[in-house]
């Protein structure tokens, strides 16, 4: 049977976190800033943690 691939999108998109979980990049958050307000700015900067919905599935095309 062959081997299963990564999905190499979400691999592109989503890491995994030391305790396993999913951590993604905020959206909205690439340019056009200056239409955007600062709490708006403030808010989609950094990451966040994948819910707990898509997980499952994210996981299955990482391949763990």
């Amino acid at each position: 049977m062959p081997k299963q691939k990564t999905h190499k999108g979400t691999a592109k998109r989503v890491r995994v976190t030391g305790t396993g979980k999913l951590v993604r990049e905020h959206t909205n958050n690439q340019h056009k800033f200056e239409v955007k307000s600062s709490s708006r700015k403030r808010r989609v900067s950094g990451t966040g943690v994948l819910s707990k919905a898509d997980t499952p599935r994210m996981k299955k095309l990482l391949g763990l």
